[in-house]
């Protein structure tokens, strides 16, 4: 899987799609091939905050993970069922235009058998507060890159509380800035730096672990 991380890491896109169905045929879990995509995508956040990357780069590594996604998306959706689990509100907070980690996200859950409601980009507040209220969904999961949208996350919980909404919905942030200094700011129940913890968390609050 080293060969994979370094792939996306460098930004290799034929190189890294190769490895995936090399992976894939050779009967490795999609899981794993997407956990090594993850720990990647988590190393070229990395050099972005570093000033090693720029947001050119940071847009390409986007774009091989849809190419990585298209080989694993079947693999991952093999064992879903008709019914669903239960219902996922998500998306990129105000402020933020990066959609890559949301997308592995909802992919994610989608395999797992959950129905999931992507708001898209750029979202505000009051459309969170909205889909929370229309969905009677029990999970919203407000996804960034920017530490910048610190307080961004923080205002859609603000408003969820104003709204009566915030006892009725677990609110998990995922992205590779978010900790657990950054939960105990905005006011989550959780946080997630990689696409899988997202998963287990669904599972915990749907009582499905």
């Amino acid at each position: 899987m080293k060969e994979l991380v370094a792939a996306i890491t460098n930004l290799e896109e034929e190189a890294a799609v190769a490895i995936v169905e090399k992976k894939l045929q050779a009967g490795v879990s999609a899981h794993d091939v997407l956990a090594a995509c993850n720990e990647g995508l988590i190393a070229v956040g990395d050099l972005f905050s570093e000033g090693e990357y720029f947001l050119t780069e940071l847009m390409f590594s986007g774009e091989i993970m849809n190419s990585i996604m298209e080989k694993l998306t079947p693999y991952l959706s093999a064992g879903e069922t008709t019914a669903t689990k239960g219902k996922v509100v998500i998306g990129t907070v105000l402020g933020d235009i990066h959609d890559v980690g949301k997308n592995i996200v909802i992919n994610l859950l989608k395999g797992h058998g959950y129905e999931v409601i992507d708001l898209g980009i750029d979202v505000p507040a009051a459309e969170f507060v909205k889909a929370v209220r229309e969905t009677g969904t029990k999970v919203l999961g407000l996804s960034a890159l920017l530490n910048s949208t610190y307080p961004e996350m923080k205002t859609v919980i603000d408003e969820l509380k104003k709204a009566g909404l915030r006892d009725s919905v677990k609110v998990i942030i995922g992205g590779t800035i978010c900790s657990e200094k950054v939960r105990e700011f905005t006011g989550a129940d959780d946080f997630a730096t990689t696409a899988i913890k997202g998963v287990h968390f669904c599972n915990s609050v749907y009582g499905h672990e």
